[in-house]
């Protein structure tokens, strides 16, 4: 998540969200999300493999949210562009002669699965609808 990916796909799906059934470009994605249209267009093919996003192609083509925004949770964003542990792993060979060193990796690994697990149960409880009630100037279009 430390990648960026997440606030980039919330970023385009909050603004579907407030596009509603309308096809919007990657070009338009792009310009508010301040970053190249094929950087979009690779997030948008995860984010439709992942059941949360439709798209058409063509002129008159585009990308809209696939459900409602109210039936879409932050834990399933998230699930979508996971790809790394939260916290990360470790990258050496602890000591295994060391009383903590041989046993460290099994705690850590255990205290990194609980935080992730309280990640998720709070991202569950969000919806994208939900997060969009932030922005005031816009209404969703639902």
């Amino acid at each position: 998540m430390n990648n960026g990916r997440f606030g980039i796909s919330v970023h385009i799906l909050s603004l579907l969200a407030f596009e509603g059934d309308e096809w919007i470009s990657s070009e338009y994605l792009a310009g508010s999300v301040n970053i190249n249209p094929v950087l979009i267009r690779k997030e948008l093919g995860n984010l439709r493999t992942h059941g949360l996003v439709v798209s058409k192609e063509g002129k008159a083509g585009g990308s809209k949210l696939a459900r409602p925004a109210e039936s879409i949770f932050l834990s399933e964003i998230y699930d979508a562009i996971r790809q790394n542990d939260l916290l990360g792993k470790s990258i050496n060979a602890p000591n295994p002669e060391c009383h903590v060193g041989r046993q460290i990796n099994v705690y850590l690994d255990a205290l990194y699965t609980e935080a992730e697990l309280a990640l998720r149960s709070n991202l569950a409880k969000k919806s994208l609808a939900d997060f969009c009630l932030n922005f005031e100037d816009k209404k969703l279009t639902i």
